[in-house]
C-alpha cells in the first residue's frame, strides 16, 4: 500500500479549501475577508446568496466606535430560524447569533467598530440555506482595544449584573456588563455571552449567542411571540458563570 505524501495531502486540502470557496456568491461589497467570515459563520457548502429582503440598519456615520446601533428585520421572509451579524474585519467578527424558536425575525443591538469595516446580517432558513444582505461603515477605529468607560472611571464593580428590562412581544434587555475583548493590556476577556427567552409554559422563545463585540453594557431587542398577558423570562451567563435571571414586564424598570 503506497502511503500518500505530505504534499499530495496538502494539494488535496487546498482543493478542498478551493471548492468550498467556490460555492460562496460574489460579494458585492468586495471585503477581503469574505471567503474567510462566511466559512466561520455558515460553515463549509453552505447555500449562500445576497438578498435585500434582509434590511440592516445603521447610521451612515460611526460617530462612537465604541457604541454603534445595529438592527437586522428580515420579517418579510418565511422560516427564518437564525440572525447573524458579522462584522467582516472586526477581530471578533460575530458578536450576536441568535437562534429563534418562537419568535420574529428582528434583532437590535449596539456592536463596537474597531475599523472601516462592512456590516451585514445574515439569516438562515429552515432548509439550511442563507440570506445576507448590508454595507460598508466608516469608523474611526479602536473600538474593540479601547478600554471600556467602566473601566477607566473604575465604577464597573458597582454596576456588575444590573439588568433593566421591557416588554414582551417587543422585548428589551439592558445590561451593565463592562463586554471586555480581551484587547486591552491587562484586561482578560470578560463578557455577556449567553442569553435565553422563554415563555410562562417552559417554551423556548430564543437564544443568542453574544461576544464581545457587542458593546459595553450590551442592549438587545427582540421580538418574542408573547401570549397575551403572558410573563417572559430571561435568563443570561457571562463568561465568569455569573446568571442574571428575571421577568420581562410592559414597562420599563430593573429586572423582576
Amino acid at each position: 500500500m503506497r502511503i500518500a505524501s505530505g504534499s499530495f495531502i496538502a494539494a488535496l486540502a487546498l482543493a478542498a479549501a478551493s471548492a468550498s470557496a467556490a460555492t460562496l456568491p460574489a460579494d458585492p461589497l468586495a471585503s477581503p475577508m469574505w471567503d474567510f467570515v462566511a466559512d466561520q459563520a455558515f460553515g463549509a457548502g453552505a447555500r449562500v446568496a445576497f438578498d435585500p429582503r434582509v434590511k440592516v440598519r445603521f447610521p451612515g456615520i460611526a460617530e462612537n466606535q465604541r457604541v454603534f446601533p445595529v438592527q437586522v428585520d428580515a420579517r418579510g421572509i418565511p422560516d427564518v430560524k437564525r440572525i447573524v451579524i458579522l462584522v467582516d474585519l472586526n477581530p471578533i467578527q460575530i458578536p450576536i447569533d441568535y437562534r429563534l424558536d418562537d419568535a420574529d425575525a428582528f434583532v437590535a443591538t449596539r456592536i463596537k467598530l474597531d475599523q472601516r469595516t462592512p456590516v451585514r446580517g445574515a439569516v438562515q432558513l429552515a432548509d439550511g440555506s442563507w440570506l445576507v444582505s448590508g454595507g460598508w461603515i466608516d469608523a474611526a477605529g479602536g473600538g474593540c482595544s479601547a478600554p471600556p468607560a467602566s473601566r477607566v472611571k473604575g465604577d464597573w464593580a458597582q454596576h456588575l449584573g444590573e439588568v433593566r428590562c421591557a416588554g414582551t412581544t417587543r422585548a428589551q434587555l439592558a445590561f451593565r456588563h463592562p463586554m471586555d475583548t480581551g484587547f486591552v493590556n491587562n484586561i482578560s476577556s470578560y463578557d455577556v455571552d449567553e442569553l435565553a427567552l422563554t415563555g410562562a409554559d417552559g417554551r423556548s422563545l430564543g437564544k443568542v449567542k453574544i461576544q464581545a463585540a457587542v458593546s459595553e453594557d450590551p442592549v438587545l431587542t427582540m421580538l418574542p411571540r408573547a401570549r397575551a398577558g403572558e410573563a417572559v423570562r430571561f435568563h443570561a451567563r457571562d463568561t465568569n458563570g455569573i446568571e442574571y435571571r428575571g421577568t420581562l414586564t410592559d414597562r420599563a424598570g430593573p429586572a423582576a
